[in-house]
């Protein structure tokens, strides 16, 4: 019934989260989105702009993932469904509610293929100690990401923890504000002999940034 009457106006659901304040859930044209206040944080245009950078990866190289950065688990379902990449993913989500409304509202479970932290990014990232083919790194709080996952320190760790023919996507920014951060991350990442490519205005509203090996 949610589902039908999306197509006439949206239906939504309000879920209260300490760290992310008040999620909405929301049918909408017959798909369902989870949105913080400001910000879309799966199923919706989040999922589209993760999409287009993965297009952009050679994902046949790819043989493990991890995810920084949950949330619903639309970049998960983006990789099963759209790429048919059947391989493990662990993925991290500090947030416990957030963790069940994938459960709950978008079936992301776990299974043989898919390992689910319920911790925080940086405290998983510091203390990790396996190789991933590929990183995604998708951490906001409603629309800003916080200045400690800009840091040099976590992105130390974070190409720590990439195989040595391993690739990074990294969902950077939709504020202004954080422009002069970025570029001194692209910087910082060029010093450690990585290609790394750097796309404003992705869906007319992000900015991605792609490392990788040489």
């Amino acid at each position: 019934m949610k589902r039908m009457l999306s197509y006439i106006y949206p239906v939504t659901k309000t879920i209260s989260s300490a760290y992310s304040g008040d999620l909405e859930i929301t049918w909408y044209n017959g798909k369902k989105h989870l949105n913080s206040k400001n910000a879309n944080y799966s199923y919706g245009s989040l999922q589209r702009i993760l999409k287009i950078g993965l297009q952009k990866l050679n994902l046949s190289d790819v043989h493990s993932v991890l995810i920084l950065g949950m949330g619903g688990g639309s970049v998960i379902k983006t990789l099963r469904d759209d790429f048919n990449y059947l391989s493990p993913i662990e993925a991290v989500e500090i947030d416990p509610v957030i963790v069940e409304i994938a459960k709950h509202e978008f079936g992301i479970t776990e299974n043989k293929n898919l390992k689910i932290h319920c911790t925080d990014a940086f405290e998983f990232i510091t203390a990790n100690s396996k190789a991933f083919d590929l990183i995604i790194v998708d951490l906001y709080i409603d629309l800003s990401v916080p200045d400690k996952f800009l840091s040099e320190t976590f992105w130390t760790q974070i190409l720590a923890s990439k195989s040595s023919k391993g690739c990074i996507l990294f969902n950077a920014s939709v504020q202004a504000k954080n422009a002069s951060k970025i570029d001194d991350l692209v910087q910082f990442l060029k010093t450690k002999v990585y290609q790394v490519q750097v796309y404003k205005k992705v869906n007319n509203t992000n900015t991605l940034i792609i490392a990788n090996g040489l």
